[in-house]
């Protein structure tokens, strides 16, 4: 695996599939206010994708679900369920997140990817610790491509 750490913007990341840190659909997507990535994917990629995760039904704790990338120049978007039901991380949902994120990136051939801090936006980690926790996770796995974890940067 080429694993590289960048500040940026997730959706200007030169890969094949980006991944979402998401909800577990409990609640309808039109109901919820997008914030971070999400908001950032609806404003240039449109609602596609969230209504075709919608009928994907409850999504556990750490799990990944793939959907298309509506008009955004990706593959495909990977979403996680990376923040339990009170909206917060933990190093459990984080690390579980990032290997059933590359485990369907695996299954679906993609050779490149890119994560946000899953979890550090609204699901409250601190950004340093779920780098930590990422990099150490990911790591661990057997990944014939390249890997972005993108510290987002308004910039």
């Amino acid at each position: 695996m080429e694993l590289h750490f960048v500040e940026g913007d997730l959706l200007d990341q030169p890969v094949e599939v980006i991944v979402n840190a998401w909800n577990r659909n409990l609640f309808p997507w039109w109901l919820l206010l997008p914030q971070g990535v999400s908001r950032a994917i609806k404003r240039r990629g449109g609602s596609e994708p969230f209504r075709e995760l919608a009928g994907r039904g409850m999504i556990p704790l750490g799990g990944a679900v793939e959907t298309g990338a509506g008009t955004l120049p990706f593959k495909a978007i990977i979403h996680v369920a990376g923040i339990n039901l009170l909206w917060r991380s933990s190093e459990w949902s984080v690390r579980e997140s990032v290997r059933n994120a590359m485990a369907l990136a695996v299954q679906q051939g993609f050779h490149s990817i890119a994560f946000p801090l899953i979890g550090a936006g609204s699901g409250g980690g601190k950004a340093d610790r779920v780098q930590n926790w990422m990099r150490e996770e990911l790591q661990l796995i057997n990944f014939e491509g390249v890997v972005f974890v993108v510290r987002y940067n308004s910039r």
